[in-house]
């Protein structure tokens, strides 16, 4: 007997007979003897619905704490018809909201993290041989706030459960069948990758790849925990992401691509010892996330500075920015959102040099420009054009893995 953690994802319980097929995956495990535990998030865009309500409500400033107890509704509702699905199968279930499950969370609201979970309930139901169906996304503060742990946070969910119970297997099911070196909807030739390294995995969903949340994939490294992702919808094997791979190194292991960004260029700065420093604490100060950073060389007394930060933090780097007008002299603050961060990632790159010229060319040959580069041990990332998004992306993957 093993005790398995699944986690389906929205699409995957989208409607009546999706939410049928998850309830046979989970009940033929159970069939077979093992114990599970299946976390599951707000059904199809359930979550992109509430929050246009709430819009509809309050356009302004909305409290996050009320957010999140409207947000929390979407994952209330799809444990509770995945669990009745389970019991018109004829096995025994219970479906658990995430401060029910024992998650207790910090309180950033929006954001939260989780700082433990208290398994006692869970174990409770698995004693009384229970299928369990957890509500993903969620967990509770000390404040008794329900709080909400931001996008893809049922894959934290269950990966937490994962390593609080030391789980056997931890599967995460999606609308693809595993891990590509591309979105295979929109990169002809994309391959499916039989395993991954944590480390590699987690540049792809830091970087674009949705196929796993990052903080996810961070805390299984963290815990150990083997992940595997595969598709709901088809009996395939998947892709397995762990500490080390048996099959030798590729040179790169994908490309993505990441419109989720923003170029904030601060102009005319005093070009003075300290100057950056006093930026990004103060950035840091507002959990504004800062990805690539470029300075110009100084000129006439002053210099610029531009970073990149998430789309829907822009605003908060701005008010951030502007709040130290009284700290240092800068001529202007501008923002360009008609960018994307296109990147390649690869363990193998350590010992390859050239990866980065053969990059650059494929993107000279193909008349796109380069904005700003970064780069680590395992990743080379780039800034563009939007508009070039996907001619940027299937000629680079046709460099390296075409």
């Amino acid at each position: 007997m093993a005790l398995i953690v699944k986690k389906f994802g929205g699409s995957s319980v989208a409607d009546k007979d999706r939410i049928f097929n998850v309830a046979k995956i989970i009940v033929d495990d159970y069939k077979k003897g093992n114990e599970v535990i299946t976390v599951v998030s707000a059904q199809g865009d359930t979550t992109d619905d509430l929050i246009e309500k709430a819009k509809e409500i309050n356009d302004g400033s909305i409290s996050k704490r009320e957010m999140d107890m409207l947000l929390t509704a979407g994952e209330q509702i799809s444990v509770a018809l995945l669990a009745m699905a389970i019991e018109k199968m004829g096995c025994p279930v219970i479906s658990l909201l995430g401060w029910q499950a024992g998650f207790n969370t910090d309180s950033n609201h929006g954001i939260a993290r989780i700082k433990n979970i208290n398994t006692d309930r869970i174990k409770a139901e698995l004693a009384k041989k229970n299928i369990i169906i957890v509500a993903g996304f969620q967990g509770l503060n000390k404040y008794d706030d329900l709080t909400t742990l931001g996008r893809g946070g049922s894959d934290t969910s269950a990966v937490a459960i994962a390593a609080a119970l030391h789980a056997s297997r931890c599967q995460i099911y999606t609308d693809v069948d595993g891990v590509y070196t591309a979105d295979p909807r929109k990169v002809k030739d994309a391959k499916k990758l039989c395993e991954i390294t944590y480390d590699e995995m987690l540049e792809l969903a830091t970087l674009g790849a949705q196929v796993l949340n990052n903080r996810s994939v961070e805390m299984a490294k963290k815990y150990s925990v083997e992940l595997e992702v595969l598709s709901s919808l088809e009996k395939k094997e998947g892709t397995i992401v762990k500490e080390n791979t048996k099959m030798e190194k590729m040179l790169i292991r994908g490309v993505t691509s990441d419109k989720n960004v923003t170029t904030i260029s601060v102009i005319g700065l005093k070009d003075s010892p300290g100057i950056a420093f006093k930026i990004f604490n103060k950035l840091a100060q507002y959990k504004v996330n800062v990805d690539m950073i470029l300075q110009s060389i100084g000129r006439d007394g002053t210099k610029d500075i531009s970073f990149t930060v998430p789309r829907e933090q822009s605003d908060t780097a701005i008010e951030s920015i502007k709040s130290l007008k009284s700290t240092i002299q800068f001529a202007d603050v501008t923002t360009d959102n008609s960018v994307t961060k296109i990147s390649i990632v690869g363990a193998g790159m350590e010992s390859h040099p050239g990866v980065a010229a053969k990059m650059f060319e494929a993107l000279y040959d193909a008349d796109i420009n380069i904005r700003m580069i970064t780069t680590s041990e395992i990743r080379i990332s780039v800034l563009i054009d939007e508009n070039k998004t996907d001619k940027a992306v299937q000629t680079v993957h046709d460099a390296f893995l075409g």
